[in-house]
């Protein structure tokens, strides 16, 4: 059975690590469905949205985040907008994970909150290994 993914990554607040999220969508996609795959395309663009452009983006990632199995969330550059996700994906009690290389700092809002699963991650294949374990929890919860 394969698991829809809520891929969480920093679009505003910093693409340094969006090839990373792109690799990392790719090997999700291997087993399952990522709806949020645009996080991973380095050519995403954020210019010249109006507040209607805005209003529609939330409309469309709050709808993916009540229609996921789970959130994956690479949290190693800090975003509000990924911190605001978390959090909704909390309120609708959803299986979130959340992976930070080890040299990065997470807030105290994550890592103090007992919901999240916390993941620091040495290099990618840590890292992959780590995400797919995830996964595999979640699917064998949804069987039984």
């Amino acid at each position: 059975m394969k698991l829809r993914i809520y891929f969480a990554g920093s679009i505003l607040g910093g693409r340094n690590d969006v090839d990373l999220y792109h690799r990392l969508i790719e090997k999700i996609k291997e087993t399952d469905i990522v709806l949020t795959e645009h996080i991973g395309n380095a050519h995403y663009s954020t210019e010249c949205r109006t507040l209607a452009d805005e209003q529609r983006i939330y409309d469309q990632d709050t709808a993916w985040l009540r229609e996921c199995d789970a959130v994956v969330a690479e949290c190693s550059q800090p975003s509000l907008g990924v911190g605001y996700e978390m959090a909704y994906a909390e309120a609708l009690k959803k299986p979130v994970a959340i992976f930070c290389r080890k040299n990065a700092r997470l807030s105290a809002m994550l890592t103090g909150d007992p919901y999240f699963r916390i993941c620091f991650y040495e290099d990618e294949s840590a890292l992959f290994a780590a995400v797919q374990a995830f996964l595999s929890e979640v699917r064998s919860t949804k069987k039984s």
